[in-house]
């Protein structure tokens, strides 16, 4: 599969580095544009909330730096570009289409377990403009132990354990470095909405009984949409709630 790099996007891959996203803070005033950032090794990886993001050699860790100009509230459904350009880059590597699915709010999930997950994290860089870090971290080659994750989390499992296909992670970011440019491009033209239409075509559990439990409260019921905010939608005994911020469980 002929691949190319997307114009205007940088890259930079590094041996070794504590956290992409870390270093996308670092280095982001200097930037001139998006870059990438690819990691071969991370010290200090983490994940959604601080938690630990596992990382043995070979697996893909990277971090897309961005200048967004929109409202933080509009910037955040980058999370949902980004989902399907994971989606997108998994499916174009092994061509199992169908058995890749997306978890609200970021997860990538391969034959109902976890593949891949995204962290979005904003910060003012010391030039004083917002900017936008998009991390990414897919199992390639192996999982994590269940015991090593939230007790009720989705099963951990990897690109090549499930469907016998091993990728590198630099050509990795090559499929997925394209899969994003075009679909950010789409965003900024068109906004939300076609990006939510394509997202909800491969919801996990849409229709379907699940839980989201926020800092406070949980919440049980029908997974019946994402609105046009990026809030997760469900039907409950007590009527419609929308969630901003949640962890999903399946029932």
């Amino acid at each position: 599969m002929q691949v190319t790099w997307p114009d205007g996007y940088g890259r930079r891959v590094l041996a070794e580095v504590d956290s992409t996203n870390a270093e996308a803070a670092r280095i982001a005033g200097g930037l001139a544009g998006p870059e990438w950032i690819l990691a071969l090794k991370q010290s200090a990886a983490r994940g959604r909330r601080g938690r630990v993001w596992h990382q043995p050699a070979g697996q893909f860790s990277a971090t897309l730096v961005l200048r967004p100009v929109e409202p933080p509230e509009v910037v955040a459904l980058r999370s949902f570009v980004a989902a399907l350009a994971l989606r997108e880059t998994c499916v174009a590597l092994t061509g199992a289409g169908a058995r890749f699915a997306l978890k609200w709010p970021n997860d990538v999930l391969l034959n109902g377990g976890k593949v891949a997950g995204i962290l979005l994290e904003s910060f003012i860089g010391p030039e004083g403009a917002r900017h936008l870090a998009i991390g990414v971290g897919v199992n390639l080659i192996a999982a994590p132990a269940q015991n090593e994750v939230e007790p009720g989390a989705v099963r951990p499992v990897s690109l090549q354990g499930e469907t016998g296909v091993e990728v590198t992670p630099e050509a990795f970011l090559e499929t997925l470095a394209q899969s994003y440019a075009r679909l950010e491009t789409q965003f900024c033209a068109f906004g939300f909405a076609p990006i939510r239409t394509e997202w909800l075509r491969h919801a996990a559990k849409l229709g379907e009984a699940i839980t989201a439990r926020t800092g406070n409260a949980t919440h049980q019921g029908v997974f019946e949409t994402v609105d046009d905010q990026g809030n997760l939608v469900l039907k409950t005994p007590k009527g419609r709630v929308q969630i901003t911020a949640a962890d999903v469980f399946f029932d």
